[in-house]
């Protein structure tokens, strides 16, 4: 799937939701718990969650690759991990602050 920015997207797994922050140039396999993901307000089939993806996902937290490019940020948990085909994508910790001596 060929990602935009700001493009919402949900689980055909379970609940989790999604906005892309960053999109890669690239077509990428984004899924949640094992299944592609879909735009949301689109027919949606449901699919099974895959017990090797269900990390869950946490409400208000980024995730991405900072290598291709993508940042996404969760706007609805789900009990889904993300991942790009079968490789897991990480939460992105936070940015250290400067210094202020």
């Amino acid at each position: 799937m060929l990602l935009k920015s700001g493009q919402r997207l949900q689980s055909t797994a379970c609940d989790t939701q999604v906005i892309v922050v960053r999109a890669p140039v690239t077509e990428l396999d984004l899924r949640c718990g094992g299944a592609a993901m879909a735009p949301i307000g689109g027919e949606v089939t449901r699919s099974e969650l895959d017990p090797g993806h269900a990390g869950g996902t946490l409400m208000g937290k980024r995730y991405g690759l900072d290598e291709s490019g993508l940042e996404i940020l969760c706007t609805k948990p789900g009990a889904g991990s993300l991942s790009i085909g079968a490789d897991a994508l990480p939460e992105k910790g936070a940015k250290a602050l400067p210094s202020s001596d």
